[in-house]
């Protein structure tokens, strides 16, 4: 279903591209015709057939090929296909870095080793290091709930380390395009033991904020649904979420 809901979204974008188009070269005859126009009154003759004609050619070019292009998905759509590659095929230039939650996605096998890059264990710059070796096309970061309380609330202090971390990965993957993954929720029984995860939405919001400015794409994730799937802790998850979130990060990068 999400695979379609890509494909969709894929087509409409196409759409939008063509009334833009058309828009765009309708603004431009328009123009050339009234500088024809004031060339006429001015009492001087200006030969723009030739540039009207480039233009109507293009035109049909672009839009003949925009068109072919939304048909064939369209047809791709009505016969039903889907994404048919495994999630660990999609994520095999992809790097997943985080902390114990992070983990799970090795543990759970939904993705391979190669693509998932924990803190557990390991020290930041082992991390770097290992992002090095396997350099992949995309990075997505993920340091969860845990942080909050290493920042003791403090969402500035947690936003310069996150900031730092993002130069450090652009440092050795300069080509490499980055994510950064919205804050999971907790369970309500994890908010009454730890008051600090109340600040959760104010650490997303300074988390969207950073990536405006860095600009850098911001997976948010606070339309997944995951009451079901808290373990008891009510801050790590089950293993059938891992496919769930796998998946909207796909969606996210058109993985």
């Amino acid at each position: 279903m999400k695979g379609t809901n890509i494909e969709l979204d894929k087509r409409k974008k196409k759409r939008n591209l063509v009334i833009g188009f058309v828009v765009f070269v309708t603004v431009l005859i328009t123009a050339i015709t009234a500088t024809e126009f004031v060339s006429g009154l001015s009492g001087k003759k200006t030969d723009t057939s030739k540039g009207l004609e480039v233009i109507r050619q293009a035109e049909e070019a672009d839009v003949a090929a925009i068109e072919i292009k939304i048909r064939k998905l369209e047809e791709r759509d009505a016969s039903g296909n889907k994404e048919t590659r495994s999630l660990k095929e999609r994520f095999a230039s992809v790097v997943v870095m985080g902390d114990s939650i992070t983990e799970e996605f090795l543990e759970c096998d939904v993705l391979n080793a190669s693509s998932v890059i924990s803190g557990v264990g390991i020290e930041w710059e082992e991390q770097v290091e290992k992002l090095k070796e396997v350099n992949p096309k995309v990075v997505f970061m993920s340091y969860c709930a845990s942080d909050i309380l290493v920042s003791e609330g403090d969402t500035k202090a947690y936003i310069k380390q996150y900031r730092k971390r993002i130069d450090e990965v652009q440092k050795v993957l300069p080509d490499a395009s980055i994510f950064v993954n919205s804050l999971q929720k907790v369970s309500r029984t994890a908010l009454s033991e730890e008051p600090q995860y109340k600040k959760l939405d104010e650490y997303n919001e300074a988390l969207q904020e950073m990536c405006d400015k860095l600009q850098i794409a911001f997976v948010d994730n606070s339309t997944l649904s995951i009451t079901q799937y808290y373990e008891e802790d009510g801050i790590h998850f089950k293993s059938a979420f891992y496919p769930i979130w796998a998946e909207r990060m796909a969606e996210v990068a058109s993985l």
